[in-house]
């Protein structure tokens, strides 16, 4: 809607993980360093923790893109699987060709095998498991099974585990034990303080090709990043809801009623005491489609 009012070529705040976005913060590759030196040794879990929105999901496809060549990685991204559907998944993700008809003991030993087929090739597999928060705890425990399969000298497979925190709740329980001491590596994602907030709002606009200078002020980007809280998700949020009250009211820069209104329509932000905010955000994106219909009769793209 706003791209072209704005002299951008791409959604700069989009909800949907995308590597192409990726910016080095430090929480972000320090959690990597985590991943890349722990995949390096060979042994157990690997854990990577983070609040709602911090950019697990991000950091978990950008580790799958640059793993090197040598890596079979199998992924999971919904594990909210009993452990036959866990095993049927894992089995399929590393390519096993099976009847159905085959029982759990026997699928496991499919599994091994394979395991030892792609080890004898050279291959380091890895099971990479998003929203592991999710995992019932049955399947926590085949998981942990999973990683007994091993040769003389080394794993069969390495599991990496990226979730909320409750998963670190529920592992503090003495009936994870055993699983809580194979976590070889992990890492807790933080918030972004507000310099590394703002830095990540400009390096967005400046991907989504943003050539008008600053669309966010110094100021404005760092009343984002409070009411954010350091959340990355939250940023995108507020800032996408901006530059909807800034198209709908033309301006070709963000201004300082245009985040309150984006503060004040969103419902997890932190509030601030600004003042009234004249209008909201759903109302600025009825009046940006009246803009966008004039800009189409007049040979445009809004």
């Amino acid at each position: 809607m706003y791209l072209q009012h704005f002299g951008l070529t791409e959604t700069p705040f989009s909800l949907t993980p995308n590597t192409g976005f990726f910016f080095g913060l430090a929480p972000h590759v320090e959690a990597l360093q985590v991943l890349q030196t722990a995949l390096q040794t060979g042994e157990g879990f690997i854990k990577v923790t983070g609040e709602v929105g911090t950019g697990k999901t991000l950091i978990c496809r950008k580790l799958m893109n640059d793993l090197p060549e040598r890596f079979h990685c199998a992924y999971l991204p919904n594990p909210y699987l009993t452990p036959d559907e866990l095993r049927w998944a894992v089995a399929m993700e590393l390519g096993l060709k099976h009847s159905s008809q085959i029982n759990q003991q026997q699928l496991t030993g499919l599994i091994q095998q394979q395991l030892l087929a792609l080890s004898a090739h050279g291959h380091s597999i890895i099971l990479v498991l998003d929203e592991a928060q999710a995992l019932p705890d049955d399947s926590l425990e085949a998981l942990r099974l999973f990683t007994n399969l091993e040769t003389e000298s080394r794993k069969l497979l390495q599991v990496v585990l990226f979730a909320q925190p409750e998963l670190d709740e529920r592992l503090a329980q003495s009936k994870f034990r055993q699983l809580r001491q194979r976590i070889t590596f992990s890492y807790c994602l933080r918030p972004l303080t507000v310099e590394e907030s703002m830095a990540y709002i400009q390096h967005r606009l400046t991907v989504a090709g943003s050539s008008s200078g600053r669309l966010f002020s110094d100021s404005n980007a760092k009343r984002i990043a409070r009411a954010a809280r350091g959340i990355p998700r939250l940023i995108n949020v507020l800032s996408h809801k901006a530059l909807l009250v800034g198209f709908g009211e033309g301006a070709k820069t963000i201004e300082p009623n245009h985040v309150d209104a984006a503060i004040a329509d969103t419902g997890d932000a932190l509030k601030h005491q600004y003042g009234m905010v004249k209008w909201s955000v759903a109302t600025m994106v009825i009046i940006g489609s009246g803009l966008a219909v004039f800009y189409w009769f007049k040979g445009g793209v809004a």
